[in-house]
């Protein structure tokens, strides 16, 4: 009778337990989307998909990796479609080695392609008035920054990481 109480009680418990650990990874889907920013990032390891960090992304696509802040780590990509979805902690300005500014608003979206960051909002310049980037292109050593008009930078300046500074309003 023991020995059929214990494969009784070992049955319910192993049929209990796979209940349960499929009800977590059930909460988990569910929760990876319906999640926003940059704690998918977290979910999405759980489930087991690694991403790759930013910098690496943009050096894949032949864009230098200092474009985005330091802190700038959670982002989106949809490589079929190229959409980018970059997540910033707070509204901040980083200021490059060439003497030029950005300011991040606190979500970035954009269209990847090989050299080219395009359909871009969310980033502004500093061109005598605050002025929103449109498009980045990387031509050699050379950054292409289009924001009412095109302006030619050196891509040097933007191969390092930088932190952000932040401010009041984007």
């Amino acid at each position: 009778m023991d020995q059929i109480m214990n494969k009784v009680g070992s049955y319910w418990f192993s049929n209990k337990a796979n209940k349960e650990l499929n009800s977590v990874g059930d909460d988990f889907n569910s929760l990876s989307n319906s999640i926003e920013g940059g704690s998918k990032w977290l979910v999405n390891k759980i489930k087991g998909k690694m991403q790759k960090a930013l910098p690496e992304l943009l050096k894949e696509y032949d864009m230098a990796v200092g474009i985005f802040p330091r802190d700038a780590t959670n982002y989106e990509f949809n490589a079929e479609t190229g959409k980018l979805t970059v997540f910033i902690p707070s509204i901040c300005e980083v200021g490059y080695k060439d003497s030029s500014v950005l300011r991040f608003s606190t979500t970035v979206t954009g269209y990847l392609e090989k050299g080219k960051l395009a359909d871009i909002e969310g980033i502004k310049t500093k061109v005598m008035i605050w002025v929103k980037v449109t498009s980045i292109s990387s031509e050699g050593s050379k950054l292409q920054f289009a924001a009412g008009l095109k302006k030619s930078r050196s891509r040097e300046a933007y191969e390092v990481l930088r932190d952000g500074f932040t401010v009041d309003k984007f």
